[in-house]
């Protein structure tokens, strides 16, 4: 009976649940640019994605190498990159099967919540339940307000109860003194609008130069959507020094006119500010030429060019290193995990606040591709530590990713 029991259990507790909290660390890290569980982005809406597939197994390689699941023939898997413009997926070679499958359990978490804040019907686990995420703060604030009157009121009560006992004993009560003169109270007061003031003091510091969700209107407008989104244009193609230099680079107009000088009219899907406001795509191309000198009758350059002014977006403090080309080349970073999905932005607006929090916990979590890599071929003993299984992957935090002087020197 022993033996049978130990059979039983022991295969259960070797299999590890998986943890849809780390999952859904992983899957902002690296899948939410491109999927949402109930929307379709970039890629398929993510929910009952296990039950698409007939194999397990093969999901597990689709996400980390998309191309060798096309190249065995699947027929799922090629119906489903042809659905999407033969956009390949982005690979993920270094996630584990463990990992892999805490994202699957943390869309599974997400699958079973309601759509669009739809009520949970009565007699459920969640009925009446808050969504995760959700701000009480207003609610705390009401309820701590209502209970300071209540307890003033019965302050109140006491004082004046003590005073009619007084007075049917024949003791005489001293007047009360008004509570605005009261030392007590008016140190408390005090001490609370210090509290206050400190706090909004603080928060108004550290926000200080930060820019998340700037959308500056540009001199002409330019749509991602349609450049990177739709028409596929490779992000290097314009952004050439992201793979080579500290800085991206704006493209120059004479890159632009290596298409414009054909393409005349736009003839994509309608465009709108983020106002509202319907965008004449030719007449924004006029522009280009206006700023070039290009007269396109004529094709030909007919006057001078002169520069476009762009507004920069995405500012970092002076003190603040950041290098593209470590990024996109040694840590095999997509644009998207700075920038959010960009092939989705009309106009571009600032993705995230890029603080020194939001980096520090990117370098903490994030794996860099270790393996193959020449880049991190110096760090023996991590290598040596990976081939002796004492870890299994690493992280940047690991190779000085959150050393002061990584960023400011």
């Amino acid at each position: 009976m022993l033996i049978l029991c130990a059979s039983i259990v022991i295969p259960f507790s070797a299999v590890k649940a998986a943890d849809p909290a780390k999952g859904k660390q992983i899957f902002q890290q690296n899948c939410a640019s491109c999927h949402n569980v109930h929307k379709k982005l970039t890629g398929p809406a993510l929910a009952g994605v296990e039950g698409r597939w007939s194999d397990k197994k093969l999901l597990h390689q689709w996400i980390r190498n998309s191309a060798s699941v096309l190249a065995s023939g699947d027929k799922y898997a090629n119906n489903l990159f042809n659905e999407y413009n033969k956009t390949a997926m982005t690979a993920f070679p270094a996630l584990t099967d463990e990992e892999i499958d805490d994202i699957l359990a943390y869309v599974k978490v997400e699958e079973a919540k309601p759509v669009g804040g739809a009520k949970p019907e009565a007699g459920t686990a969640t009925a009446g339940a808050k969504e995760e995420g959700s701000d009480n703060s207003l609610l705390f604030g009401i309820i701590t307000l209502i209970l300071a009157v209540v307890a003033l009121i019965l302050m109140q009560i006491n004082s004046n109860l003590n005073k009619l006992a007084g007075d049917k004993e024949g003791q005489p009560t001293p007047e009360p003194i008004p509570f605005y003169k009261n030392k007590a109270y008016i140190a408390l007061a005090i001490l609370v609008l210090f509290m206050v003031g400190g706090y909004f003091t603080i928060q108004g510091a550290i926000g200080l130069g930060r820019q998340k969700d700037y959308m500056p209107e540009q001199p002409i407008f330019y749509s991602h959507k349609v450049h990177a989104g739709i028409n596929q244009i490779n992000c290097l193609y314009c952004h050439a020094g992201a793979e080579k230099s500290k800085h991206a680079m704006i493209p120059s107009e004479n890159i632009c006119m290596n298409c414009h000088k054909a393409i005349k009219e736009y003839t994509g899907p309608e465009l709108f500010t983020a106002e509202g406001k319907k965008v004449d795509g030719t007449a924004e191309i006029a522009k280009l030429y206006d700023y070039v000198g290009w007269d396109a009758d004529k094709g030909k350059y007919t006057k001078p060019g002169r520069p476009i002014e762009w507004t920069k977006i995405h500012n970092l403090p002076d003190h603040v290193y950041f290098n593209h080309s470590q990024h996109v080349v040694a840590g095999k970073q997509q644009c998207q995990t700075c920038h959010g999905n960009i092939t989705e932005m009309d106009e571009v607006h600032q993705f995230t606040d890029l603080s020194m929090g939001w980096c520090i916990n990117c370098h903490r979590t994030t794996k860099v591709q270790f393996a193959d890599n020449n880049y991190y071929s110096i760090f023996e003993k991590l290598h040596q530590d990976i081939k002796d299984k004492k870890i299994d992957s690493v992280t940047v935090e690991m190779v000085g990713g959150t050393e002061c002087q990584k960023c400011h020197y």
